[in-house]
C-alpha cells in the first residue's frame, strides 16, 4: 500500500513533519509513506488560478495515486494552519484529488491538547463539498508536549504512545483498503474525449479536423526541416528526428495527458501496421479513435487510469486472436516530466515472433511446450502491481475476438 503524508506546518522546525517522518520510517515494510513538501505552494487566489502549475499538479497527482493520505496538523489559534488550509483550497477548486480518498488525521502540539481543536476543524474541512475526503472516524492520535516527545534521532520516546499509534495505523490501513475497494471503478472518471486543457494543447484548431497536423503546426509556428532541436542527450534537426523515428521498426504512439492522440511514427503503410492508424486521426481524442466501441473504451480507460494514477508505470498485453506466425504485444508506458508529473502514454506495438525465430535460428535452439505452464492470455505485466494490471489491462478471453485490434489505446480504422 502506498500512502502520502502532508505536514500542515511549513516551519523549518516542524514537529508535525517530524511525526510524519517517524511514521514513515516506523512503517517501512508494512506500507510505503512519502512525506510531501508544501513549502512552495502559492497563496490561493481565484483571480490568479495556478491549478496547472507544476507544484499544484505534482501535489494533486501524488494524492491521486496514493491509496490514502495522512495529514499531521498543529493547532494555530485553535484551528489548522493557513498553509494547510491553502493547500486544501488549491486541491478543491478546479481539481479534486481528495474526492473519495481515505484520510487519517494526526497532530502534535506544544501543550497537552495535542491539536485536538485543529483536528476537529480539519475533519469538517475535509468532508466539505468539493473536498469530499473520507476521513477515518474516531481513532484520534493527539501528541501533546511534543517538545519532549522525540529523542535526538526523531524517535518517539514513550512506548505506549508508539503502541497506540500502531493500533491507529493498522485500523487506517484496513479502512483505506475497504474505501478503495468500494471506489474500484474510479477509472470510469477517465475522460477520453480530450476536453481538458494542458500545457501542450493547441487551441483554436478542431481536434477532429483531418488536417489537424498542418493547421496545429501553423498555429504554434512549429519548426521543421533542418531546424535544430536540442534534446536532453543530443542535437538533431527535425528531419533527422523524422528519419530516425520512421526507421525504428516498432510502432510508436504518443498520447498526451489530456488523452489526445498526437503522434505516431509512420514507418509502414496503414494496411500493414499492427495497430492501424492514419494521418487523419492524429489530433483526435481517444474517444474519437474508438467510435461506438463501448467495451473497448472501458479497457482503454482502465489502462490510462492505472498509468495516470501511478498504480503501475507499465501495462503490457498480447493482442488476442493471433496465429502461430505472430505474437503481437502492446506496451503502454507512463511518461513523466522531470518533476514527476504525468505527461501521457508512450505506446509501442511489436511482433515478437520474428525476433524469437531469429534468436532460435542463431542459437540452434527450439521452443518446446511446458506442461506445467499456466498461460494467462489477457494479463499484463508490471513490476509495481501485477494484480492490478491482471485485473484491468485487457479484455477477458470471451471478449478476445471482439477487442482484437482495438485493445491498442489509439488504434482503429480511419473514421474519415
Amino acid at each position: 500500500m502506498k500512502l502520502v503524508g502532508i505536514a500542515g506546518s511549513i516551519a523549518d522546525q516542524s514537529y508535525n513533519r517530524t511525526l510524519l517522518n517517524f511514521i514513515a520510517k516506523h512503517c517501512e515494510g508494512v506500507v510505503d509513506i512519502e512525506v510531501l513538501d508544501i513549502n512552495q505552494v502559492p497563496m490561493f487566489s481565484q483571480d490568479d488560478d495556478q491549478t496547472n502549475s507544476s507544484v499544484i499538479q505534482k501535489l494533486s497527482n501524488k494524492v491521486k495515486s496514493a491509496d490514502g493520505v495522512i495529514i499531521a496538523t498543529p493547532g494555530h489559534n485553535h484551528t489548522v494552519p493557513a498553509a494547510l488550509k491553502n493547500v486544501i483550497e488549491w486541491l478543491s477548486y478546479e481539481i479534486h484529488p481528495f474526492d473519495g480518498k481515505p484520510v487519517m488525521i494526526v497532530g502534535a502540539s506544544y501543550h497537552t491538547q495535542g491539536s485536538s481543536r485543529a483536528q476537529l476543524h480539519l475533519r469538517q474541512i475535509l468532508e466539505a463539498p468539493g473536498v469530499n475526503a473520507v476521513v477515518l472516524p474516531g481513532n484520534e492520535f493527539l501528541l501533546g508536549n511534543v517538545k519532549t516527545a522525540f529523542d535526538d534521532n526523531g524517535e518517539l520516546k514513550d512506548q505506549r504512545t508508539v503502541d497506540f499509534l500502531d493500533t491507529t495505523l493498522q485500523k487506517f490501513i484496513k479502512f483505506a483498503k475497504v474505501i478503495n475497494m468500494i471506489d474500484a471503478d474510479d477509472y470510469e472518471k477517465e475522460d477520453l474525449s480530450a476536453s481538458g486543457k494542458v500545457d501542450t494543447t493547441v487551441e483554436g484548431v478542431d481536434m477532429d479536423d483531418p488536417d489537424w497536423i498542418n493547421k496545429a503546426a501553423e498555429k504554434v509556428n512549429a519548426v521543421d526541416g533542418d531546424t535544430y532541436v536540442k534534446l536532453d542527450s543530443g542535437l538533431l534537426t527535425v528531419n533527422q528526428l523524422n528519419y530516425m523515428l520512421k526507421t525504428t521498426p516498432i510502432e510508436l504512439t504518443y498520447v498526451d495527458e489530456n488523452n489526445q492522440f498526437i503522434y505516431y511514427n509512420r514507418f509502414l503503410p496503414t494496411e500493414k501496421m499492427l495497430a492501424k492508424r492514419t494521418p487523419a486521426q492524429v489530433g483526435d481524442s481517444l474517444t474519437a479513435v474508438h467510435p461506438g466501441k463501448a467495451r473497448v473504451i472501458k479497457h482503454v480507460k482502465q489502462v490510462i487510469h492505472m498509468l495516470r494514477s501511478g498504480k503501475t508505470d507499465l501495462v503490457s498485453m498480447p493482442v488476442p486472436g493471433g496465429d502461430s506466425d505472430h505474437h503481437v504485444m502492446h506496451y503502454y508506458k507512463a511518461m513523466h516530466d522531470e518533476e514527476g508529473n504525468y505527461k501521457g502514454v508512450n505506446e509501442w506495438a511489436v511482433d515478437l515472433k520474428p525476433i524469437v525465430n531469429e534468436y532460435l535460428k542463431q542459437t540452434g535452439q527450439m521452443l518446446v511446450p511446458d506442461p506445467n505452464a499456466k498461460v494467462d492470455a489477457t494479463s499484463g505485466a508490471s513490476e509495481k502491481s501485477e494484480t492490478s494490471v491482471d485485473a484491468t489491462a485487457s479484455a477477458s478471453k470471451e471478449e478476445a475476438e471482439e477487442v482484437k485490434p482495438e485493445v491498442d489505446a489509439t488504434s482503429s480504422a480511419s473514421k474519415h
